[in-house]
């Protein structure tokens, strides 16, 4: 399995829980603007995690995983706000939070390990 594969087959795993929670939030009459920013920031890591693989230089690099980081944390906010407003069922997001907080710890660690390579 090359370099990052890993990484990327668990994005797109939080991508799609991302989507099916999305789904089933419409039925609940969730807010537009919650859902639909659940959604962005939820399925945007797998493709800016690509666009980090086929960067052009290690500033390039850093920098999309920072974009990764960012969307990342702000998917754990929706999640952790869609809880507390409970339009979803109390155990369902579980899961969905724990690995969105542990994909923010190896994405954290990937720039800083980066960053702090000579070369």
């Amino acid at each position: 399995m090359p370099k990052g594969d890993d990484i990327m087959e668990r994005l797109l795993s939080l991508a799609v829980s991302v989507a099916q929670i999305f789904r089933d939030m419409a039925k609940k009459e969730c807010p537009n603007h919650i859902s639909n920013q659940l959604l962005r920031s939820g399925t945007s890591p797998a493709a800016n995690y690509a666009e980090a693989r086929s960067a052009e230089s290690r500033k390039d690099f850093i920098h999309k995983l920072g974009i990764v980081l960012k969307e990342l944390n702000e998917c754990l906010v929706w999640i952790q706000l869609l809880r507390r407003l409970q339009y979803v069922d109390k155990d369902t997001p579980e899961p969905l939070q724990a690995e969105c907080a542990e994909l923010c710890r190896i994405i954290a660690a990937s720039i800083k390990t980066v960053s702090t390579r000579n070369g």
